[in-house]
């Protein structure tokens, strides 16, 4: 096994044909936050991206993008913002972790959304199911399902959203569009959430605004920003931006207007977005890690996710672990524990109210 360094904007066509050849040859990679283009656009906007180009002879049969941190520290590409990361490799090559992690000069790296079939894969890291809406079998198999196993729900957002016309207006999806205007007015509805929640506001980052609109503007069959709204009389009342390879579309930024919360207007929404990414030839939406009550109502189906790190033997994995593995692990235990769970979601709301009235 050879390794060579480049920035993403250093790989050529050849490279990129490659990376996307291997990524479609195997199941497990099949997302878009796996694909070329998400790390190629990312490097377009921070300069600590890196991309592992892993050779066996003359044939390249591995990409392992990552990000290059102080002391060694590697993490995934937009690390703190992706639902699937790892590297794209040929089935059946063997490369050791520890011997990467080496090549790229990383003492650590580490990672909360590995996806299945990694050889950075390790038995001791936890596992996190990661719930999806599988529409491999159609459109109607899934709405079946959703009437045997989640009747209620399904039927109360069918009523909700006759109540909503009938109350507000007709509604209209905009499925797939690439007009800045709407991307501005969800990221605003996605800022005041994360305020609202206690939660730290992604958009705040200038580079992440750039990235989701260059994302936007990507547009190819094999990868593309996918934003879509529905208006009710024309007023933007729901909406989501994510990422698709051809045929897996990543749930990223889902957001409703606050002012038709008692509509669920979030699950009108995204019922409406798996009918049409059905229709596009999406077979899998992949909603990402996390204890969200509109997952449970919506999946019917999980793929698996692993969180942990692979490291050296040095002063800088100790000082890393020290760090890091400890909060991680009491983080685990809060999300394992339902009442725990509750109670730190009920604290950072409480925060969230307070930080507003305060910046008010």
């Amino acid at each position: 096994m050879r390794i060579t360094l480049a920035l993403p904007r250093e790989l050529g066509p050849t490279e990129v044909t490659r990376w996307r050849a291997l990524q479609e040859a195997h199941a497990a990679f099949d997302n878009p936050f796996l694909s070329p283009e998400f790390t190629l656009t990312v490097g377009e906007l921070r300069d600590d991206v890196r991309v592992a180009v892993i050779h066996d002879g003359q044939e390249i049969v591995g990409f392992f993008p990552f990000e290059r941190h102080p002391l060694g520290i590697g993490k995934p590409v937009a690390s703190g913002l992706t639902d699937a990361q790892g590297l794209v490799h040929a089935k059946d090559v063997h490369i050791d972790p520890v011997r990467l992690i080496k090549g790229c000069g990383l003492s650590v790296y580490e990672f909360d959304h590995l996806v299945a079939g990694q050889p950075l894969m390790g038995e001791h890291h936890e596992r996190h199911p990661s719930p999806i809406i599988d529409l491999r079998d159609g459109w109607e198999r899934y709405t079946e399902f959703l009437r045997a196993h989640s009747g209620k729900t399904y039927k109360s957002t069918l009523a909700k959203s006759r109540k909503l016309q009938r109350e507000a207006g007709p509604i209209r999806h905009d499925y797939a569009t690439t007009d800045l205007a709407p991307l501005r007015t969800l990221l605003g509805w996605k800022t005041d959430q994360y305020r609202r929640t206690g939660r730290t506001d992604r958009f705040a980052h200038q580079w992440i605004v750039e990235l989701v609109e260059r994302l936007l503007a990507t547009q190819t069959e094999s990868f593309a920003g996918v934003l879509d709204m529905i208006y009710v009389d024309e007023r933007p009342v729901a909406g989501h931006f994510g990422v698709r390879t051809r045929t897996t579309l990543a749930g990223w930024f889902p957001a409703y207007d606050p002012r038709y919360s008692k509509y669920s207007p979030g699950l009108i929404h995204h019922l409406a977005m798996a009918e049409r990414a059905a229709e596009s030839g999406i077979e899998v939406i992949d909603m990402g890690r996390g204890q969200k009550e509109y997952k449970d109502k919506l999946k019917n189906g999980e793929l698996e996710v692993a969180e942990g790190r692979v490291a050296r033997v040095g002063a800088a994995a100790g000082l890393h672990w020290l760090m890091r593995v400890p909060a991680r692990k009491t983080r685990a235990t809060v999300m394992a524990n339902p009442l725990l769970l509750k109670t730190a979601d009920k604290a950072l709301k409480t925060y969230g109210r307070l930080r507003t009235v305060l910046q008010g």
